[in-house]
């Protein structure tokens, strides 16, 4: 998968604009927050917020920064979608995890070489069963914990 066929079906997820009294982060359009929009040069009203420049917020923050491109397809979109819903350093802690090294967050040699000798599926079913683990634990799970559990189902089904 390349960032802009990951990027159309985030969009299915992430919808346009929300502003949910119980979402930590407040403000968003595109599933982009009010805090990451404005540290990424947008000042604009978040319901202007124009989709390029979500598609650029996305692509440098979270697909390049997750390293996406160098990941084995089968998991290159549930890492970028982890990373956009949970940061990318615990998207990439996640697939170190599924690959059995030390979940430092960085995606060394040593990361790299074990993602590439394990079953790109294996690590997928791996990484989101722990992402579900983790959300099963947020003070959010009540508000948003059943469309978490559909989005990580609908990654399963893919």
């Amino acid at each position: 998968m390349d960032f802009d066929t990951a990027f159309t079906q985030l969009l299915g997820h992430e919808g346009a604009y929300s502003n949910h009294k119980d979402d930590p982060g407040g403000e968003t359009m595109w599933g982009v927050t009010v805090a990451v929009a404005r540290q990424n040069g947008y000042n604009g009203s978040m319901r202007d917020m124009p989709v390029d420049v979500a598609k650029a917020i996305y692509r440098k923050r979270f697909w390049q920064a997750a390293r996406c491109d160098e990941l084995p397809p089968a998991v290159r979109y549930p890492v970028f979608d982890a990373a956009v819903n949970s940061g990318v350093l615990q998207a990439i802690r996640w697939l170190q995890r599924a690959a059995r090294v030390e979940a430092d967050g960085v995606l060394g040699p040593q990361s790299m070489q074990a993602i590439a000798l394990t079953d790109g599926h294996l690590l997928c079913r791996r990484m989101l069963g722990q992402r579900l683990q983790f959300m099963t634990d947020l003070k959010t799970w009540d508000a948003f914990g059943k469309g978490w559990a559909r989005r990580i189902a609908s990654l399963l089904d893919a």
